[in-house]
């Protein structure tokens, strides 16, 4: 029987066979630790279908597979795809695309799987260079109830983060506006090769009930973006900028209530909704 991909000795194997080594271009740690995996795997919701973006050399996939009914991962790295193809070949419920996630017709991906599968949740190791953008993407799909991601641990921190704290930012609001987070657990540094200077942890989002249509988010998320694009600046110059209007920003910002020389960075969820209404 063959050795699990997220044993130190078969990624060791694996990496010599196909002469590899981690590209910090791409961001590739890959996953040295089973029971880490397999604790990720199971508590993914991933049973139905199961998106994975970066699967590196297979690692966390392999475990998805064992637990899902489908899962299509998302390769950037063309010299992974034969090492995938071979790691892999065991499994007849994985489909890996070459293709940069953050380019996908990802509605197109997520009706397709739905309607074949019943439900789709995601689950990957991101790399940290496109972390914000990739769980950007996917806040915006509406079928995707859970998402289940190890990213480094100031980027978890900054899914906590309150009003005034230095980590809040725009993915702070988007993320507690549409989901309950918890932290799963922490990934020390040695469970990677090549080993990272700092901790992970895994996140795990689980959407909340929503009565605003796909659009209506989207907009929303724009102007909260909008708010949080020069930090230092106020909330003023951002809204005058995106509103191309200073005197339209002034109007909106006394309408919501919210005083013209606070930054974003102190803002509540509350007050950019209520910002969002009044510019409807």
């Amino acid at each position: 029987m063959k050795k699990l991909i997220s044993t130190p000795s078969r990624t060791k194997k694996i990496l010599d066979q196909f002469n590899l080594r981690a590209k910090k271009g791409f961001g590739q740690n890959f996953l040295v630790d089973p029971v880490i995996v397999e604790k990720c795997a199971s508590m993914a919701h991933a049973e139905s279908a199961v998106i994975e973006i970066g699967p590196g050399i297979g690692s966390l996939t392999e475990a998805l597979c064992m637990h899902a009914k489908k899962v299509i991962a998302f390769e950037v790295d063309k010299d992974l795809m034969n090492v995938l193809a071979d790691t892999l070949s065991d499994y007849d419920n994985v489909e890996v695309i070459l293709q940069d996630f953050l380019e996908c017709d990802l509605e197109q991906v997520v009706t397709d799987l739905k309607q074949q599968y019943g439900s789709v949740s995601v689950c990957a190791n991101l790399p940290y260079y496109i972390t914000t953008p990739v769980l950007f993407k996917i806040f915006e799909n509406l079928d995707i109830s859970y998402i289940t991601v190890m990213v480094q641990k100031e980027v978890g921190d900054r899914f906590a983060a309150k009003p005034n704290d230095t980590e809040y930012s725009a993915l702070s609001v988007e993320g507690q506006y549409l989901f309950d987070i918890k932290k799963l657990f922490t990934v020390p540094g040695r469970s990677f090769n090549p080993s990272p200077a700092v901790d992970s942890v895994i996140i795990q989002f689980s959407r909340k009930e929503n009565d605003k249509s796909n659009q209506e988010i989207q907009n929303f998320f724009t102007l909260v973006r909008a708010c949080f694009k020069q930090r230092r600046k106020t909330i003023y110059n951002n809204l005058k900028e995106y509103l191309q209007d200073g005197q339209l920003a002034t109007q909106a910002l006394e309408k919501a209530e919210i005083p013209s020389n606070k930054r974003a960075q102190q803002l509540s969820i509350e007050e950019l909704e209520r910002l969002f209404e009044v510019l409807q």
